[in-house]
């Protein structure tokens, strides 16, 4: 008998979600490398929700996570994550192209300067999009491993994935500084790692890539930011939000290609996120009051994968969820464990495909 059904490799909100779903039915370990559970991509989040955030297949996902967030089931939490904020996709030419369904309407010059005020003139209009909101990242994150473990999941932090290799039956998984154990599925949520850890389980790696996404926060001499909607670029060079009454968090928007790392901000890029901030509103930067970096990670198509790996028996990926796996985890959890218990989906995911982000897209 093995010693788990399930090993999850990653205890961030990929392997957390997926875990809290599944750890009533099956005998669940999450092994985690770092001191704790979601530090790197889970815990620098922009802590967003964006319904229109990663194109038409994304948004899906997105959409189908919005009551669970907003009213999530009293065995995981007495409150819910979101706190609506709303989001300006401003523009200087064209009206973006958002994905069919999300609630949108146009805003004028007029209004725009209301909205935000000091915006400059060369930014016309934008489309408003109402449904954004903040998401409580570590209430969510943590609600999650708190019902993961209440179900009978074990959580083993410090401990790293140094090698698998397959059974008849399963996989047997070698964790440094830890021992020996098998299951009969291994579960590839490891963010960064993903690619990573498929290689040393002798799985081809799917191409999955970290990219770098830098954040800071601003002290502006302008007041009364705090309920400031998220404003971002159409073209998507930048996207700001208010967090105190006279400060701000900002993003270039870059996607810096890297290794798997502890990431952390650039010089650089915090230079280049300040000065395509000024270009955008009159207010003085008056100080950086701390910035950081986090890492996304894609796959070659820039759609998440969830589902068994079709050369490798029992090995399931959860993995790519770019920017947006936050804003997705609730759907996303619940469509990759009907796929990894074989059972009928939730209906919260029942009208979603999940060939679309089957691992055997990149199969030739």
């Amino acid at each position: 008998m093995s010693d788990f059904d399930v090993i999850i490799v990653g205890g961030g909100i990929a392997g957390a979600s997926l875990g809290a779903e599944i750890a009533e039915k099956r005998r669940t370990l999450i092994v985690e490398a770092e001191d704790q559970c979601g530090i790197h991509s889970t815990g620098r989040s922009a802590a967003f929700y964006l319904e229109s955030y990663g194109g038409p297949e994304v948004a899906r996902l997105t959409t189908a996570s919005r009551t669970f967030l907003e009213s999530p089931p009293p065995s995981l939490s007495e409150h819910g994550f979101l706190r609506t904020r709303g989001d300006l996709h401003v523009t200087r030419d064209e009206l973006p192209e958002l994905p069919p369904g999300v609630e949108t309407r146009i805003v004028a010059r007029e209004e725009l300067e209301q909205m935000v005020p000091g915006i400059r003139p060369e930014w016309r209009r934008a489309l408003f999009e109402p449904g954004c909101a903040d998401i409580d990242v570590a209430s969510l994150h943590s609600s999650y491993l708190r019902q993961f473990r209440r179900a009978g999941g074990t959580l083993q932090t410090r401990m790293q994935l140094q090698s698998a290799r397959r059974l008849e039956e399963g996989w047997e998984v070698l964790l440094r500084n830890g021992p020996s154990l098998t299951a009969s599925v291994l579960v590839n949520a490891a963010g960064a790692w993903a690619d990573s850890v498929a290689t040393v389980c002798s799985v081809q790696p799917l191409g999955i890539a970290p990219k770098r996404r830098t954040m800071v926060q601003l002290r502006v001499g302008r007041s009364g930011l705090r309920d400031l909607p998220l404003v971002d670029d159409a073209n998507g060079t930048f996207y700001f939000k208010g967090e105190g009454d006279r400060t701000v968090w900002l993003s270039p928007h870059d996607e810096i290609p890297t290794d798997p790392c502890d990431a952390a901000p650039e010089e650089i890029d915090i230079a280049t996120a300040i000065d395509r901030f000024e270009r955008v509103v009159d207010w003085a930067v008056e100080r950086v009051e701390r910035s950081w970096a986090g890492l996304r990670s894609f796959a070659p198509d820039r759609l998440p994968v969830y589902g068994f790996d079709p050369d490798a028996p029992g090995f399931f990926w959860c993995a790519g969820q770019g920017g947006f796996g936050i804003q997705t985890s609730p759907a996303a959890a619940k469509m990759a464990a009907a796929q990894l218990l074989d059972e009928q989906p939730d209906p919260m995911v029942s009208a979603i495909d999940p060939a679309i982000f089957s691992p055997r897209r990149f199969s030739s």
